[in-house]
C-alpha cells in the first residue's frame, strides 16, 4: 500500500525513513536513481522533490506532512506529534530544524556544487554565521532535555537527526556546545537513525565538500 520515493543519502528522505523504521511500517522502497522510479516521481510531482509517499495511489508531499499522514493513517507504537500544546512545541522545533539548521546547511552544499566562477563566498559565510547562531540557541534549548520537544522522541527529532548530521559535516558544532553535541550523539545512537545512516554510507562520495572520516 505504501510506496516511498527517495534517495538514501537525502536528508529529508531520512526524516521520513526514521518514523517508518521506528514503527516497523511496511513500505516499498522506490529509489529515485532507478530511471523508472525517477520518471514516476516527476509524473506524480513535477517539482521533482523527494521524498514523496504514495498511499494506495494517493501522493503525499513534504516530509513533515508525510510523517503526520503516517501517524493518522498508519499509526504505530511510537507517536510523533502529540495533541495540544505539546504538539505545538513539536511542530515549532520541526520548523526550526528544517529552516534554521537544514536550510543554511543545504545552501552551503548547493554553493559547493556550482562552478567555481559562480560561487558566493560571502553568502556561504553568512550561512555559516547563521549556523553558529542556531547552534548556540539549540545548545541552551537542549540543556536538561533528552529529546527536542515535549519530553518524547517526536517529529522534531526526525527533523533534527539529518539536519544536525549534515550540518556538523558542513560547519562543525563547537566542542564548547556540549548539550547540542550530546544530543546529536543520542540521535545517531537511536536504531532507526543508525539504520538510515548506514544505508547512506555507500553514497558518501556524493557529498561535495567531502565527507569527514567519522559518523
Amino acid at each position: 500500500m505504501l510506496e516511498l520515493f527517495l534517495h538514501p543519502f537525502s536528508s529529508y528522505s531520512w526524516k521520513v525513513l526514521i518514523p517508518l523504521y521506528e514503527n516497523d511500517t511496511p513500505f516499498t522502497y522506490r529509489m529515485i536513481e532507478d530511471r523508472a522510479n525517477g520518471a514516476e516521481l516527476h509524473r506524480l510531482w513535477p517539482i521533482g522533490k523527494f521524498p514523496l509517499l504514495l498511499d494506495d495511489g494517493k501522493p503525499i508531499y513534504e516530509s513533515s506532512t508525510i510523517i503526520e499522514h503516517l501517524q493518522c493513517h498508519h499509526p504505530g507504537t511510537v507517536q510523533f506529534v502529540p495533541e495540544g500544546d505539546a504538539g505545538i512545541e513539536v511542530r515549532m522545533l520541526d520548523r526550526i530544524f528544517d529552516n534554521h539548521v537544514m536550510g543554511p546547511m543545504q545552501r552551503v552544499v548547493a554553493d559547493a556544487l556550482r562552478p567555481a566562477e559562480r560561487r558566493d563566498p560571502v553568502g556561504v559565510e553568512q550561512e555559516r554565521k547563521a549556523l553558529d547562531k542556531i547552534y548556540d540557541w539549540l545548545d541552551g534549548w537542549m540543556a536538561g532535555r533528552q529529546w527536542a520537544a515535549a519530553d518524547m522522541f517526536s517529529l522534531a527529532d526526525c527533523a533534527a537527526a539529518p539536519a544536525l548530521f549534515y550540518a556538523d559535516w558542513v560547519h562543525e558544532i563547537p566542542e564548547t556546545l556540549a548539550h547540542l553535541r550530546a544530543y546529536r550523539a543520542r540521535l545517531l545512537a537511536r536504531p532507526s537513525v543508525a539504520r538510515a545512516v548506514d544505508e547512506a554510507r555507500p553514497y558518501r562520495s556524493y557529498f561535495p565538500l567531502g565527507a569527514p572520516d567519522r559518523d
